[in-house]
């Protein structure tokens, strides 16, 4: 029962804050949230080696099922979802990243698995030319790419900007809070944020009456750049969460762009860096972004493969055959969601069929059939 699952890996979560890949080895060993519960005060039969400080606090769940049950009657209340790993409408991309949330909070209307996601983050002292360029790349994205969701934190800046350009352009854009849905960092958004709602939406893996630390703003991060195909940064000092961010969506294998600015500028310090480093594409316009990322929808120069020329197929490679026909090109990310099949695994599988010539890749990590 999904309830019950959902006590229970709140309660998990209690016990063991931020550790989430810790959380995920354990469900993923237990099998559901409920089975971890109802092993807790014989954990070392379920996991032989697990240490004795592990063992000592998942035997404490049961004492955080009270705080779970409430915060489950304020989700009802304020028509907040409460997604477990396992839901479908919990991020696909999100979920192939091994410190991804065993909880997530989301109050909207936006689809976390939408067909294209991008995240943009930037310096919370955003100037003329970085809002200039947010401005410009989102109303020409639209056009290009109108399925689009945006993605970023709600923060002074580049955040925020990015936000409300998209909301003017209407495309759906998510905030990911690095605190509880029962209020709003900075409150001076407050007003972008519930306009959010209704077109988009609030993200967070925090309860309510959760504190804004330091340390969530830093987990949040990882939200931002896991539930996206691509992390642009706009502008960032040499040092800052905008860095992070990129270094996280690097890790996890996604693109990551940055916007070139001039030399000695302080504000574009770390998006030079990026590009200099080679950690970043460097991005101009939303053309260029489009065109990298395999979104384009030219005309194919031919037919796609017929199935019948590659009989030898298994259902795996079949299940992406089929998930690549018709369309102009997919990127991984894409791929992922649409057939459910984990990225690692994924990736093989697409290597195995571009040795036989039934896949192509092209540039910014899309496949197309040949």
């Amino acid at each position: 029962m999904k309830q019950e699952e959902v006590l229970y890996a709140i309660a998990l979560t209690r016990v063991l804050p931020y550790q989430s890949q810790v959380q995920n080895q354990l469900l993923e060993t237990a099998g559901s949230a409920k089975a971890l519960y109802e092993a807790r005060h014989s954990l070392k039969e379920l996991i032989p080696d697990v240490s004795d400080r592990l063992v000592a606090l998942v035997s404490q769940m049961g004492n955080h099922l009270s705080r779970a049950e409430q915060e489950m009657a304020f989700a009802e209340k304020n028509h907040i979802q409460i997604l477990t790993r396992n839901d479908v409408d919990y991020s696909a991309r999100l979920r192939d990243c091994d410190d991804a949330p065993c909880i997530l909070y989301y109050r909207g209307s936006a689809d976390l698995n939408c067909r294209h996601i991008l995240s943009i983050v930037g310096t919370r002292r955003a100037t003329e030319y970085g809002k200039a360029f947010c401005q410009r790349f989102l109303k020409d994205l639209v056009a290009l790419c109108p399925d689009t969701l945006i993605v970023s934190g709600l923060a002074y800046g580049i955040d925020i900007n990015a936000h409300r350009q998209a909301l003017a352009n209407g495309l759906s854009t998510i905030a990911v809070l690095a605190h509880g849905l029962d209020q709003i960092y900075p409150r001076m958004h407050r007003t972008t944020a519930i306009e959010m709602l209704h077109q988009g939406g609030l993200l967070t893996e925090f309860m309510s009456l959760s504190v804004a630390d330091k340390i969530n703003f830093v987990a949040r991060n990882r939200i931002v750049a896991g539930m996206a195909d691509a992390t642009l940064v706009v502008e960032s000092a040499e040092k800052g969460g905008s860095l992070i961010t990129a270094g996280i969506a690097e890790g996890y294998g996604r693109d990551v762009f940055a916007i070139p600015g001039r030399v000695g500028d302080k504000a574009s310090a770390g998006c030079n860096l990026l590009i200099r480093e080679n950690r970043a594409g460097l991005l101009q316009s939303a053309e260029e972004f489009v065109k990298a990322m395999g979104w384009a929808t030219a005309k194919s120069e031919s037919e796609p493969v017929q199935r019948e020329l590659f009989p030898e197929l298994s259902s795996d490679e079949m299940v992406v055959f089929e998930a690549l026909k018709g369309s102009e090109g997919k990127h991984l990310n894409l791929l992922t969601v649409e057939t459910n099949i984990p990225i690692g695994r994924l990736s093989s599988i697409l290597f195995e069929m571009e040795l036989r010539g039934v896949v192509r890749l092209l540039s910014g990590g899309t496949y197309k059939l040949v």
